[in-house]
C-alpha cells in the first residue's frame, strides 16, 4: 500500500510491499568563513537559485560591536545526489502524460472490442510505440551538444549526447517486444542500438567504441596513419559493427589521397577507393537511411537478396583481383584484405575485429544472417559468441539481453527491477505485453500468492508507493493507483485520507483529485477533518467554511448552539462585534435549540 508522506524510515504496516527510503549519506560542503574567534550565532537562508546563504556572527566585543560574514554556498548541480534526485523527478513527472494517455486508449479499445463485429481495425502495438517514443524523448539527455558548423576530418567519433543505461534498456525491450516493424530488419536495428550504447560497455571492458576513442586521441600526432596497425584495427572493428560512415571517413585519411603522393601510389589509392565505394554501396535491409548514413536501403526481401548477392560477388571479384600484387604497401594490402573478409562474413575475421560478445553477435547478424527475423535461434548464436568472447562481468545490459534472447520474461522483469528502478518496471511492462501473448498472460494473470492481483498491478503499486513516499511526487501517484483495478482505488483513498489538511492549498489539491476519481466520501471526510482542525486552532471562520462545504449539519448545529449560548448571556454590541462574522457566515439556516435565527435577525435590526 502506498505509504504516507512521512519522514519516518519505518515501512508502513499497511504496505503491500515493504518500502523504506533509507537514510542517505549527507553531502558535506566545506565553508571558509574567515570569522575570527568562536562563532556566536549562525543563520541559514536560501539565496538565488541553488545558493544557500550562511551568515556567521562572532561574539560581541566590549564595545558591543558584532563582527560577522555572509557566505553563499552553491549546491551545485554537479553533485551526483542532487542531480540524480532532480533527474528522477523530471522523468517521473514527464512520464505521467504518456502513461495516462495510453491507459485512456486502453479503456477506449476495451469498449470498442465489445462491439461485435468491431468497425475498427486496432493495432495496439502502434499505440504502444507512440507511448515508447514519448518515453524515449524523455530519457534523452537534455544537454545535447550542438553540432559544429565546421567538421574536423580527423574526428572519428561524434559525441551527440551522453548515453544512459536506462534508455539503452528501454530501447532493447522496445526492439524485441513492441516494435513489430523492426522484426524484419532486426540486424540493422541492433546495429543502430549498439552505435548509440556501445560506450556503456566500455566502463568494464574494452569495446570497439573505446578503441576508436583512444585512436582518435592519438590520430593528431600521426603523419602517415596507414603505417600504424591501430588504424587498420580500428577500421576493421568499425566495419564489423556496420558503422560504414566512420569506416569511409577513416579510409579517406589514407596517405594515398594526398596530392603529392597520388601519382606514386595510384594502384594503392585505387584499391582503397574501390573498397570505400563497395562499403558505400552495401545493401541494407531497413526502411530508411538516416542523414549521413551510407549504404543502399531495401525493404523487399527479394530485392535485398538480389542486391546482396550482386554485392557479395563484387567483393569476391575484388578479393581475387590481380591488382593486389602491385600494391607495395604491406599494411594497406593486408588491412583492405581483412576488411573484405569481414564483409564476406568470415567468422574468424569478425571475431578478431570485435571485443565484446554482443559486438560479435551483432556483426554476425549483419554479415552472416542479414535476413534474421525475430528471436529464432538467436539464443544459441549468443551462446556461441559468449564462448568466443567470454564476458568477465555480469553487466546489467548483458543480463537483460540474455533474458530477452532466451525469451524469459521473468528474467527481464527481475533484471529491470534489480538494476534499474520501480519506474522502469512499471512503464516497461507496457512494452513487454504489446507483442507477446505469453508475456501478456504472465503479467496480467491474477495470482493468489500476491493477494489476488497480477504482476503488472503489483509493480504499479510498488512504483506508486515510491512516489507516495516523497512530498514532491505523491501528487502523481493517484494516476498509477487508478490504473490498478483490484486494489488501486482502495489504496488511493487511504493515501488521500492520510495527507495533512492544515495547508489550504494542499487540501484543495486533494479535493481536486477526489473530484477526478469520484471519491465523494473521501472528499467529504477531508473537509470535515479540515473544518474541525481549523476550529480547534482558533481559525473559526475557516473551520465553519469547510464544515459547510462538507454539509456537516451535526457539527454546524453544535457551533450554532455554542454561539447562541455565549451571545445569549449578554446581548451587547461588544459580543456582536466579536461574533458578528461567524453569525453572518452561519446565517439563519443553522437550526438548533433556540436557533441562531433570533441572533441573525437581531444583527440585521441593530
Amino acid at each position: 500500500m502506498p505509504g504516507v508522506v512521512s519522514n519516518s524510515d519505518v515501512p508502513s504496516s499497511n504496505a503491500v510491499v515493504p518500502f523504506s527510503t533509507g537514510a542517505q549519506e549527507p553531502v558535506i560542503y566545506p565553508i571558509r568563513h574567515g570569522v575570527a574567534g568562536p562563532i556566536h550565532r549562525l543563520a541559514i537562508s536560501w539565496g538565488a537559485g541553488n545558493n544557500l546563504r550562511v551568515s556567521f556572527f562572532g561574539k560581541p566585543d566590549s564595545d558591543d560591536e558584532i563582527g560577522g560574514k555572509v557566505v553563499e554556498v552553491k549546491l551545485s548541480a554537479d553533485d551526483p545526489e542532487i542531480e540524480s534526485d532532480a533527474e528522477r523527478r523530471r522523468i517521473a513527472y514527464g512520464s505521467v502524460s504518456p502513461f495516462a494517455h495510453l491507459q485512456s486508449r486502453r479503456n477506449s479499445v476495451s469498449l470498442l472490442s465489445k462491439i461485435s463485429p468491431s468497425p475498427y481495425n486496432i493495432d495496439w502495438w502502434e499505440y504502444v510505440m507512440e507511448y515508447s517514443k514519448d518515453i524515449k524523448s524523455l530519457l534523452s539527455s537534455p544537454n545535447t551538444l550542438p553540432e559544429s558548423l565546421f567538421e574536423d576530418p580527423r574526428t572519428i567519433i561524434k559525441k551527440t549526447e551522453d548515453p544512459t543505461f536506462l534508455k539503452a534498456a528501454w530501447e532493447l525491450i522496445e526492439i524485441f517486444y513492441a516494435d513489430k516493424e523492426s522484426q524484419s530488419w532486426l540486424p540493422e536495428r541492433m546495429v543502430d542500438w549498439l552505435a548509440d550504447f556501445d560506450s556503456l560497455f566500455s566502463v568494464e571492458q574494452v569495446t570497439v567504441h573505446s578503441k576508436l576513442v583512444d585512436f582518435q586521441e592519438k590520430l593528431i600526432n600521426l603523419q602517415s596513419v596507414e603505417d600504424d596497425p591501430r588504424y587498420w584495427q580500428s577500421i576493421s572493428s568499425a566495419l564489423a559493427l556496420g558503422w560504414l560512415d566512420t569506416v569511409v571517413k577513416m579510409l579517406r585519411l589514407h596517405g594515398s589521397y594526398n596530392l603529392d603522393q597520388l601519382n606514386d601510389r595510384e594502384t594503392e589509392n585505387g584499391l582503397v577507393e574501390a573498397v570505400a565505394v563497395l562499403i558505400s554501396k552495401m545493401p541494407r535491409r531497413r526502411p530508411e537511411l538516416a542523414s549521413g548514413m551510407l549504404g543502399e536501403k531495401y525493404m523487399s526481401k527479394p530485392d535485398f537478396m538480389k542486391s546482396w548477392e550482386k554485392w557479395r560477388a563484387q567483393l569476391t571479384k575484388l578479393n581475387s583481383s590481380a591488382y593486389w600484387i602491385h600494391c607495395s604497401h604491406h599494411q594497406t594490402r593486408e588491412g583492405l584484405k581483412s576488411m573484405l573478409q569481414i564483409m564476406l562474413g568470415d567468422v574468424n575475421s569478425l571475431s578478431i575485429a570485435t571485443h565484446h560478445w554482443i559486438e560479435l553477435f551483432i556483426s554476425q547478424l549483419l554479415y552472416i544472417r542479414p535476413l534474421s527475423v525475430g528471436l529464432e535461434s538467436m539464443y544459441s548464436l549468443a551462446q556461441k559468441c559468449i564462448q568466443l568472447k567470454p564476458s568477465s562481468t555480469s553487466h546489467k545490459l548483458v543480463v537483460l539481453m540474455m533474458g530477452i534472447l532466451e525469451e524469459n520474461t521473468e528474467v527481464v522483469l527481475a533484471e529491470c527491477s534489480r538494476s534499474f528502478s520501480p519506474w522502469m518496471v512499471a512503464h516497461a511492462i507496457e512494452l513487454l505485453t504489446a507483442g507477446s501473448d505469453e508475456a501478456d498472460f504472465l503479467l496480467n494473470e491474477d495470482r493468489s500468492n500476491l493477494g489476488g492481483i497480477s504482476i503488472k498491478e503489483l509493480y504499479r503499486l510498488i512504483y506508486a508507493q515510491v512516489l507516495s513516499s516523497h512530498p514532491l511526487t505523491w501528487q502523481i501517484a493517484p494516476i498509477y493507483l487508478a490504473s490498478c483495478m483490484k486494489q488501486g482505488m482502495a489504496l488511493l483513498e487511504i493515501l488521500l485520507s492520510s495527507q495533512p489538511v492544515h495547508n489550504n492549498n494542499l487540501l484543495l489539491k486533494i479535493l481536486e483529485i477526489c473530484r477526478l476519481y469520484e471519491l465523494d466520501s473521501v472528499s467529504t471526510n477531508m473537509m470535515k477533518v479540515a473544518g474541525v482542525h481549523h476550529w480547534k486552532q482558533g481559525r473559526k471562520g475557516l473551520g465553519v467554511y469547510w464544515l459547510q462545504q462538507a454539509r456537516d449539519e451535526v457539527r454546524l448545529n453544535r457551533i450554532a448552539q455554542t454561539l447562541f449560548d455565549f451571545v445569549g448571556k449578554s446581548i451587547s454590541e461588544e459580543n456582536f462585534k466579536e461574533w458578528e462574522g461567524l453569525i453572518e457566515l452561519l446565517g439563519a439556516d443553522s437550526r438548533s435549540a433556540g436557533s441562531l435565527d433570533f441572533l441573525y435577525k437581531y444583527k440585521i435590526f441593530t
